[in-house]
């Protein structure tokens, strides 16, 4: 399979999933390889529980502060985001081969009163692990979440970085626009 959606028939909810081979990239729209002798199988689909012991922790160690916290700390936060429905999505890229989680990014929605009660996405927390950047993972993921965002009826998307990775996000379709500030807490 290259491409396909499954639904919880019990939920009534869309789950998307993407499995795909890195030798196939080429036919997929403004996708190149890096190496097209490669056979591993990766899997974009939304969080689950159990990724906590598949490495999604130590991911977003490569990205920022991610303390240590406990299962039980993860599965109360888990409950937590899914309480939210597809207005708080985070997707993962799992690699079949390793059963680890290899990319993720965050995708959630602000509902505003501006433009007729117009909702806007927020991108964050994107990252790829250190040994599979340069394959195109980062702008699936970003795909999917701008794809979501759409799908939910946002009429933009937007997300924070760091100078470094602009080109990364314009490369994705995004543009730089403003400013952004920030204070933090801790």
């Amino acid at each position: 399979m290259i491409f396909g959606r499954t639904t919880d028939a019990a939920s009534d909810s869309a789950e998307r999933i993407l499995i795909f081979s890195i030798s196939v990239l080429s036919f997929i729209k403004g996708m190149q390889i890096t190496n097209p002798n490669e056979e591993h199988k990766y899997k974009v689909r939304k969080l689950q529980i159990t990724d906590k012991t598949k490495g999604f922790l130590e991911l977003l160690q490569q990205l920022t502060v991610c303390d240590r916290i406990s299962d039980e700390e993860f599965q109360g936060r888990f409950l937590e985001l899914c309480a939210h429905g597809d207005d708080h999505v985070i997707y993962v890229i799992e690699d079949d081969d390793s059963g680890k989680i290899i990319a993720t990014g965050t995708l959630f929605i602000e509902k505003k009163f501006i433009r007729s009660c117009g909702k806007a996405g927020h991108i964050e927390d994107v990252v790829v692990d250190s040994g599979s950047r340069g394959m195109h993972l980062g702008k699936k993921i970003i795909g999917f979440l701008t794809e979501h965002a759409r799908s939910m009826g946002c009429y933009k998307v937007t997300l924070d970085c760091k100078e470094e990775n602009r080109e990364f996000y314009e490369k994705c379709g995004l543009e730089q626009r403003g400013v952004q500030m920030v204070k933090y807490f801790v």
